[in-house]
């Protein structure tokens, strides 16, 4: 179990999902570092599922900073495309991650299968977050936020497939909500709500 005072690290080197998990660790006593600033690399994401990939990236930041680490894999996943892109949902987006190619690309696939309405375009976005321990033990928090696929892209904010992906009941894109009312509600933010209900009971 974590507790206040914690120096966690954050297995990653993007700058801005540091600032975001630090800031939903802060209520709590935690002290976010990022994977970076430790000199720790990315490991290859080798893993068949979500859980996997993200356990790999804790793990090896857990073990090569002797302390706490937390990682996430996450990704979209569309029914009618048999859960596809999911854990390629960068990888769609070609080396230079082409978000809008990427998104092209999940409308061609649903226009050949003949998924054109709503209903027929049904995705989710998925979020797994790893705790892992410097003995290389790793524990998985799992979030989902369930909508449809629209096209053409609509909104300018958020990222990745978010100008396509509508929110069940909401008529608005993720790209096109704003971004602190998306973050309520996102796949991240109900994994992260699963690992401090693990964690901690109230806030420190």
């Amino acid at each position: 179990m974590l507790k206040k005072g914690d120096r966690l690290v954050v297995a990653t080197h993007n700058p801005g999902k540091v600032r975001e998990i630090g800031d939903l660790l802060a209520p709590y006593g935690m002290q976010a570092v990022s994977a970076g600033e430790l000199g720790i690399s990315e490991p290859d994401e080798t893993g068949a599922t979500f859980a996997e990939n993200a356990c790999q990236k804790a793990v090896h930041s857990a073990i090569g900073s002797g302390l706490p680490a937390l990682a996430d894999d996450s990704g979209l996943e569309v029914a009618a495309l048999g859960g596809q892109p999911g854990i390629y949902s960068a990888r769609w987006g070609g080396p230079d991650k082409d978000f809008p190619m990427a998104m092209e690309r999940v409308h061609n696939e649903l226009e050949a299968v003949g998924a054109t309405s709503p209903e027929q375009r049904a995705a989710n976005f998925i979020c797994v977050l790893a705790l892992a321990l410097p003995d290389g033990t790793c524990r998985t928090y799992e979030g989902k936020v369930f909508g449809s696929i629209t096209w053409p892209m609509r909104g300018g904010h958020g990222f990745g497939y978010d100008p396509i992906f509508v929110p069940g009941g909401f008529d608005i894109t993720f790209g096109e909500m704003d971004p602190d009312k998306k973050h309520l509600m996102s796949h991240r933010a109900r994994a992260f709500e699963a690992f401090i209900r693990a964690q901690f009971k109230t806030p420190h």
